[in-house]
């Protein structure tokens, strides 16, 4: 199951997750070959940087001269008397050619791993989109939209730079490593026990070291963030300090905040102090014990080592040294990456609408609409009954009016008839067919649905109202307009259609967003409508407007209307009024308004009253 991971979890390399995150591969499959390429080319330049120490070894040791060749030693001959000139020119020559096959060879991968990777990622980008807008309604009831987006955004951003760059780094200080240590080996095996002994594990401890400063650098930094959100509360609402005279308790309260920031930072300070002393001590004293045990083998009738291969080894020493301390930091951001791959692998997983509802069946629906002994309770709440055996039908055309207080099961209904939720027992049906059998995208096709908070997209006015029907023509969008009493407003506008709506629509105001949603709607043609308590929220000039429009959308049409105030729903052709899930009174406004002490009635009478 798909579940957002909190910021502090770990991630742990367990067998289920390496198994899931195994599946990252299928998306790298159809680039395989590049790929190949790119990992070919990893190994020839990592290859190749490692004849660098040793030629820069070779470079400073200089070449034997005819003295050590007959094994008589000068340790008080001068390093630059004793370089050959032409062996200068040689090696600096292969270092030029070692260090262009390796930048070609780098080049090549680093765009071979970007192509490779960008092309997996856009994949991966369009399949858990695509999972995202095909998830059930339950699925966004699980997990906030907010956190979701940002978890998913932060998992690919950690995928991208793993795949482009730190699997290959991961892999380089390998090659590194293990041709240092088969140099060094070959060099003199006595000097390379010494080394192995000393330099990796100093290197380990000092990465060890490093990574609990920071962990203690990061907790000073969240202890400084909340004694920043103390001041910045109590001074917005300093006026409530000040009337309950609290001021000596949110001072209490600040001090004990920054009582603890001065203890993390002292803390941070000591473990500091040692890590620096350990560094000096311990590292630098591990790599001139290493130099001082090399340069004796290089001395004496009996050296067993040349100097210039000593220095490759000092050389190859700094390299492995290097490449160990870089290693735990990337294998992290490895495991990270697992975890976050894991995550993806998890929602794509995850089983969409497609999968949850089977029906196949496309019918040109009427607009006949039947509920047999509906109840339901949404999946979060099973001990939460919404709706009880809950059973009307509507003829083609015909309009219904649900109303009743707040819970009772108004909006549930709307989402039942869109199959956001599926019912817990009982039949819907269309056409007289259980919806069960049918497609669900060709039932959806057919039903617009307008809510009491309209959301509008990002963009302009003419992209919102053809969101009703992208394949409209510029004259059906103007006609939507006007028929939802929207285009006069709208050409009031400088950019006219062009307007941009804002985030969510911000721009307008509640009643042109209201006008818009019902020209989307419109340009849909919907043969069943949903009205949510579409006017509840407007002023009376607005609700009046989008009212009219309204009553132009619903001529034709099976609509359900959701009221709250029922002057909007008297010429329904069937009232429903619910108390907590069930049909309590069933008519005409008429019908039921003549009821005496009935629900209907009283809401009516009640409304009347505050009218008045």
């Amino acid at each position: 199951m798909f579940r957002p991971k909190k910021k502090s979890e770990k991630v742990k390399l367990s067998k289920d997750a390496i198994k899931k995150a195994k599946k990252i591969f299928s998306y790298l499959k159809p680039y395989r070959g590049q790929f190949i390429i790119g990992w070919i080319f990893l190994v020839l330049s990592s290859s190749a940087g490692l004849f660098f120490p040793y030629l820069l070894g070779q470079l400073l040791g200089g070449t034997e001269t005819d003295a050590v060749a007959l094994g008589v030693n000068r340790p008080d001959t001068n390093l630059i008397e004793n370089i050959n000139l032409d062996n200068i020119n040689a090696v600096a020559l292969l270092l030029l050619i070692l260090f262009f096959a390796q930048s070609l060879f780098s080049y090549f991968r680093i765009v071979l791993f970007t192509n490779v990777t960008e092309s997996a990622l856009r994949d991966i980008r369009k399949e858990a989109f695509e999972k995202l807008v095909y998830m059930p309604m339950d699925f966004f009831n699980r997990n906030k939209v907010g956190a979701l987006t940002s978890r998913l955004s932060s998992d690919i951003a950690l995928i991208q730079d793993t795949l482009r760059t730190t699997i290959a780094e991961f892999f380089r200080q390998i090659i590194i490593i293990v041709g240092s240590v088969i140099f060094i080996t070959i060099v003199s095996w006595r000097l390379a026990l010494i080394m192995l002994a000393t330099v990796p594990v100093m290197a380990l401890i000092a990465v060890l070291f490093g990574r609990f400063i920071r962990k203690l650098s990061r907790e000073a930094q969240d202890a400084a963030a909340e004694s920043n959100t103390v001041i910045e509360e109590n001074m917005m609402g300093i006026s409530n300090v000040k009337t309950f005279t609290n001021e000596g308790f949110v001072l209490a309260k600040y001090l004990k905040a920054i009582e603890e920031i001065k203890r993390l930072n002292i803390k941070s300070g000591l473990w500091r102090g040692l890590f620096v002393s350990f560094i000096i001590l311990c590292l630098f004293g591990a790599i001139v014990f290493i130099i001082w045990q090399g340069l004796h083998m290089t001395l004496g009738p009996n050296a067993t080592l040349d100097r210039g291969d000593f220095f490759s080894f000092v050389m190859f020493t700094v390299f492995m040294g290097a490449s160990i301390g870089s290693i735990p930091d990337l294998y992290a951001t490895i495991q990270k990456a697992v975890g976050a791959t894991e995550h993806l692998m998890d929602l794509i997983g995850e089983p969409t609408e497609k999968e949850i509802y089977k029906g196949v069946e496309k019918i040109n629906i009427n607009g006949a609409v039947e509920f047999e002994n509906i109840s339901f309770h949404y999946p979060q709440r099973k001990d939460v009954e919404v709706l009880k055996n809950l059973s009307f039908s509507a003829k083609p055309g015909e309009k219904i009016a649900i109303v009743g207080g707040s819970g009772a099961g108004k909006s549930t209904i709307a989402s039942l008839l869109l199959r956001f939720y599926e019912p817990t027992s009982g039949t819907y049906k269309v056409n007289g067919k259980n919806v069960e059998n049918l497609e669900l995208e060709s039932l959806r096709k057919t039903i617009a649905f307008v809510p009491q908070e309209v959301i509008l997209f990002g963009g302009s006015i003419y992209e919102n109202i053809a969101f009703g029907n992208p394949d409209a023509t510029k004259e059906e969008i103007e006609e939507a307009a006007k028929k939802a009493n929207a285009y006069n407003f709208i050409v009031e506008f400088p950019e006219a259609f062009d307007t941009q709506v804002g985030d969510r629509g911000i721009q307008l105001s509640g009643g042109q967003k209201q006008r818009v949603a019902i020209a989307r709607a419109i340009l849909k043609n919907p043969t069943i409508l949903i009205l949510d308590e579409a006017t509840s929220a407007l002023d009376s000039e607005s609700e009046r407007l989008v009212q009219d429009a309204l009553d132009q959308l619903m001529v034709g049409r099976t609509a359900f209307i959701i009221a709250h105030r029922l002057s909007t729903i008297k010429k329904a052709d069937t009232i429903l009024v619910l108390e907590n899930g069930e049909i309590s009174e069933k008519g005409t406004h008429d019908e039921l308004i003549a009821i005496k002490n009935g629900i209907y009635a009283n809401l009516s009478n009640l409304q009347n009253t505050s009218n008045f």
